[in-house]
């Protein structure tokens, strides 16, 4: 007799990394998850930015024009997967006429060129969060991390995606499903 066991899915929700993950690429990350199947699982680390680009350099690099209507957004690493590449995550106000994933009710992902130039005319959507790189996970990788105490699983808000500074982000991350940071163990165990 064959098993069939139920997947969960953790598309639209955050990953908080455990102490002791063991991978010093994503300690102490927030991951939103924008997609989760069957075929694997893909996010965007949204609390850790690169301190050393400028949203209006990468605009400079890809010679989109900026002017004085441009934010000046933070440009984080997304994860260790095609770390050139980037992603929009951002609310739900702006649909890319070439193509935007709609996560969930409040949050949407661009990955074309012309949210950036819509971005950078001011034009873009009300609430940003720019990302190099991905964090990806093959069939039930991430199922197997959370099984073995490398994450833990939350809601996603507007607030502590958009609004949070990034130092804080893990913290409250944690607070949404009401665990003390100081309380964490890395080690996983039986009762």
């Amino acid at each position: 007799m064959q098993s069939s066991a139920q997947t969960v899915d953790f598309t639209g929700q955050v990953l908080i990394a455990m102490p002791g993950m063991g991978d010093p690429r994503f300690e102490r990350s927030v991951i939103y998850m924008v997609s989760h199947s069957d075929k694997g699982a893909m996010g965007l680390i949204v609390n850790k930015p690169n301190m050393k680009l400028r949203f209006t350099d990468l605009l400079q690099q890809m010679s989109i024009e900026t002017g004085a209507q441009t934010p000046e957004i933070p440009v984080h690493f997304g994860g260790p997967v095609e770390h050139g590449r980037g992603f929009v995550l951002h609310s739900r106000d702006y649909v890319s006429d070439i193509s935007t994933l709609e996560v969930d009710g409040e949050f949407g992902m661009t990955a074309t060129q012309d949210i950036l130039e819509d971005i950078a005319r001011g034009e873009g959507p009300a609430s940003v969060m720019m990302a190099l790189g991905y964090a990806g996970w093959a069939p039930g990788q991430l199922e197997q991390e959370i099984g073995h105490n490398g994450w833990l699983t939350s809601v996603a808000t507007p607030e502590l995606i958009f609004a949070q500074s990034p130092e804080d982000q893990w913290q409250e991350a944690l607070k949404l499903i009401g665990v003390d940071a100081l309380a964490l163990s890395g080690m996983a165990g039986r009762a």
